[in-house]
């Protein structure tokens, strides 16, 4: 196999401004829940602190947080986890004039030409794509073996049953690892199961059946009247779909709750620290992250995923990152990050996902 994760080179901290550069300043929080003034925000991109002489990378680096200096390591903390005495860093300055370098370009083999004017910079329905799908499949069969691909997935899938059958098949191959996703996709996955069909359609005709506007609050209540998803699975004698397959295939999934959920399903997390935390969880095993069809489910796992891991080695490497979604909206909103490795593909995900499992020979 050919691909293999784009090499980092690491600033050269022998040479200046990081000779000259101060260690960067401490302060204690002042009390749980606060970062004291003039803290220094972080990024998805690597960032280096120098503290004692010595330039530490933040390992496990999240945006939006906040860099603690504990036990001779960087950790990087959510505002509402610092405990009063947390030592933050302080400085707004990203160059090493106080002590704090954020490195965009450790990924960057060669400088990407920068023309004035150029046509169709954006990623819109006129975008090819061919080219980001074999990227993909590469990125995907490499994981397989050697990283974590979290995929971060709306309800739309369990809406056809071709997509629900192409999925099941990518479970069942080892590409997936963990799955995000909130109640709706668990919902209506399990309601095609139960009863054939997502919302009342069936999933396959489209056509309304019955009295269909009931069967994802039968489907929920069933689940709730056998306690957890696998008795339900197990009790009704169910053999297909996206849960299913994440159960069999012992594939940690996450669903995060929502204020417009209805039942929601006995696995469904209500509060949304709790939710977080549980998402973060997975996102910060996370090498290759694919969401698909879930604007605030996309716009979370962003926020949460740097665009490095750090490996046991001690090795970096670039985490890949897909943003797929009908809506050009969607899509680039996740490349106004200005990931490197952030990838949108405008299309319909039922068909993305069928065109993978087919790409990836399942």
């Amino acid at each position: 196999m050919s691909f293999v994760p784009s090499s980092y080179t690491a600033p050269d901290f022998s040479r200046e401004p990081f000779l000259s550069a101060p260690d960067c300043a401490l302060a204690p929080a002042p009390k749980d829940a606060v970062a004291p003034e003039n803290y220094h925000a972080m990024s998805i991109y690597p960032e280096y602190f120098k503290i004692g002489g010595r330039w530490l990378l933040a390992e496990d680096s999240r945006m939006d947080c906040v860099a603690v200096y504990e036990s001779g390591k960087i950790f990087v903390r959510e505002f509402r986890l610092l405990k009063q005495g947390d030592l933050v860093v302080l400085g707004r300055r990203e160059d090493a004039g106080e002590g704090v370098y954020l490195y965009p370009d450790g990924f960057r083999s060669a400088a990407r030409s920068q023309e004035a004017f150029a046509f169709r910079q954006s990623r819109s329905r006129e975008t090819a794509f061919s080219r980001d799908y074999d990227q993909l499949y590469e990125i995907l069969q490499y994981e397989k073996r050697h990283g974590y691909v979290v995929w971060v997935m709306g309800p739309a899938f369990a809406f056809d049953s071709d997509a629900r059958n192409a999925f099941s098949r990518i479970i069942a191959g080892g590409y997936v690892h963990a799955l995000l996703a909130g109640n709706a996709l668990a919902t209506h996955d399990l309601e095609a199961a139960y009863l054939h069909t997502a919302l009342g359609q069936n999933i396959y005709t489209q056509e309304n059946q019955p009295l269909g506007h009931y069967n994802h609050l039968d489907t929920i209540n069933r689940v709730k009247l056998h306690g957890s998803i696998p008795a339900f699975l197990e009790k009704e004698q169910i053999d297909n779909g996206i849960l299913y397959s994440c159960e069999k295939a012992r594939v940690p999934y996450v669903l995060a709750g929502s204020i417009r959920d209805d039942g929601p399903l006995p696995p469904v997390i209500a509060d949304v620290y709790q939710a977080q935390d549980a998402m973060r969880n997975q996102l910060r095993q996370a090498t290759t992250v694919v969401c698909m069809a879930t604007a605030l489910h996309t716009i979370a796992a962003g926020n949460m995923t740097p665009s490095y891991r750090v490996l046991p080695d001690g090795s970096v490497r670039p985490v890949y990152f897909y943003c797929v979604d009908i809506a050009e909206f969607v899509v680039n909103k996740l490349a106004d990050r200005g990931s490197l490795s952030a990838r949108g593909i405008v299309t319909n995900v039922q068909d993305f996902i069928v065109n993978v499992a087919k790409g990836l020979g399942l």
